[in-house]
């Protein structure tokens, strides 16, 4: 086994502090990556919180993972030491599942080994995320990343990026079609930036009249803010995919009413309370309400593809991992523009 630093949480109500945790050694189809930077993600805050319960502690969150190679297993075949990767959301699943065979890992019908806060196939080792030095993981689980992208500025690509990219590509955003996009935070300013390079014209909808300029320059044509948005009549029907990046309680319907006939709205927010929703939004104009988790690795690779061909990467504030409690803080009063990302080569200092 190899001896890891770390920064866990030891309970719910406990700060990140360091911690030593247990690796294993590289079997013939693994890959060592020392870790260099990791995105703090909203739901990293979430877990290690425990606000949508079953969480395990100790815990080390951390899903948004870049680094180099250091070793490989006998066996492997696509990666060898010292070149650029990524490790997302989940370390492994069963492979056997029609969603696995399909590429559709995210969504695996018996047992998907999230980075964290979970366990590897056997259902009982326990699964440590990227606020870490190290990490051992499945060959078929890692992604090439491109020497054109920075690897702090790619770190959220892991997580925020591929929740919003895999939306935009299911439901087939093109040149020419109006996106909205609900909220601009770590993961709805890659929505507009991704949305913009597909070719659509995007609006941004904000409580934040501040985020306007931002909202811009990342590649939004419009910027509705909502909170003095008077008249919305002008907005009716005029959307062919809204997706809604906002986890704090707002009016559902308010945004369904924009959408075109057969248009429709994407959640990739998740509120703690469920929606209030009016049926006739949706019935009026057969609309449709849609929800979409991550991406499996087929497609998580096109992304980080793509982005590098677009040159497109999380606008990042880098910190050492020694202030991921104050970036716990600022994220939760929207104190970041637009991602934390730990430096994990300050661990040892």
């Amino acid at each position: 086994m190899l001896k890891t630093k770390a920064y866990a949480a030891q309970n719910p109500k406990s700060k990140l502090a360091p911690f030593t945790i247990q690796r294993r050694e590289p079997g013939a189809r693994d890959v060592l990556i020392k870790i260099l930077y990791c995105g703090v993600c909203h739901s990293d805050i979430h877990q290690a919180r425990d606000e949508w319960g079953q969480a395990s502690f100790p815990m080390v969150p951390g899903h948004e993972i870049v680094g180099k190679v250091i070793r490989t297993g006998s066996k492997v075949k696509r990666f060898r030491a010292g070149e650029s990767v990524g490790v997302g959301c989940f370390v492994d699943s069963c492979r056997k599942c029609p969603s696995c065979q399909e590429g559709l890992e995210q969504y695996c019908e018996s047992h998907i080994s999230f980075t964290y806060n979970c366990t590897e196939q056997d259902q009982k080792t326990p699964t440590y995320g990227g606020y870490s030095s190290q990490i051992t993981v499945d060959e078929k689980y890692v992604l090439k990343i491109s020497n054109k992208l920075p690897l702090a500025k790619a770190a959220p690509l892991l997580c925020a990026g591929v929740t919003t990219y895999s939306p935009l590509k299911h439901f087939k955003v093109a040149k020419g079609q109006s996106v909205g996009v609900v909220g601009l935070g770590g993961l709805g300013h890659m929505a507009v930036k991704f949305a913009a390079a597909m070719g659509a014209e995007v609006t941004v909808f904000s409580t934040s009249p501040s985020k306007q300029k931002d909202a811009r320059r990342l590649g939004a044509r419009h910027f509705v803010n909502t909170k003095t948005l008077k008249d919305s009549a002008p907005l009716q029907d005029q959307f062919d995919l809204i997706l809604d990046s906002v986890s704090a309680p707002h009016d559902i319907n308010f945004y369904l009413n924009f959408l075109k006939r057969e248009g429709t709205l994407v959640l990739v927010g998740a509120p703690e309370k469920p929606y209030a929703l009016e049926p006739f939004s949706l019935i009026r104009k057969r609309r449709k309400m849609a929800g979409s988790l991550i991406g499996g690795i087929r497609e998580t690779q096109e992304m980080l593809d793509f982005c590098a061909r677009k040159k497109i990467t999380a606008e990042v504030e880098v910190v050492p991992v020694q202030k991921v409690n104050e970036a716990y803080e600022r994220t939760i009063k929207g104190d970041v523009h637009y991602r934390f990302v730990l430096d994990l080569q300050t661990i040892g200092s």
